[in-house]
């Protein structure tokens, strides 16, 4: 089974395709799209849903996990995560992918065993559960791994 975990974003959205085999996991791909903050928002939606695609596309996966939005102060950011996101919901609905969503703090209780953990333990418990040589870069790649992950934990 295919999983690919979605950290959702309108500057950077982080992703990780993990294959489980019966109880073998294995890290197949991770990274990030990048949008240019300097085009505007639909044409930077547009390339997500088109770069999304293309990765729904190449991986086949079976299951889409994406992280719910954390919503925080700034609500100009929580709107364009929200964009982003529905962006990304709307690509796994069309190819009628199931979709899971986990909070930030599921994620963190998920790998860590602890709902507060900060990102640096987070990085080293997905480099040592998937057996990587060093912790993903950039962040959001990592990201994206933990929530696949954290879907593989929470549905044992």
């Amino acid at each position: 089974m295919i999983i690919i975990g979605i950290d959702p974003g309108l500057a950077t959205v982080g992703f990780g395709v993990i294959q489980k085999s019966d109880e073998k996991i294995i890290p197949v791909s991770y990274g990030c799209i990048r949008t240019s903050a300097e085009k505007q928002t639909s044409e930077r939606l547009l390339e997500i849903y088109n770069e999304i695609n293309a990765l729904f596309e190449k991986y086949d996966p079976q299951i889409v996990a994406v992280e719910k939005l954390f919503f925080n102060k700034n609500v100009t950011s929580a709107m364009r995560v929200s964009e982003a996101r529905g962006v990304i919901l709307l690509v796994a609905q069309q190819k009628q992918i199931p979709i899971f969503e986990y909070t930030p703090a599921q994620i963190k209780q998920a790998i860590t065993g602890t709902g507060n953990a900060d990102k640096r333990q987070m990085q080293e418990m997905i480099t040592k559960l998937l057996g990587l040589d060093e912790i993903p870069r950039p962040d959001d790649a990592a990201d994206g791994l933990s929530i696949a992950l954290c879907h593989i934990h929470i549905m044992r």
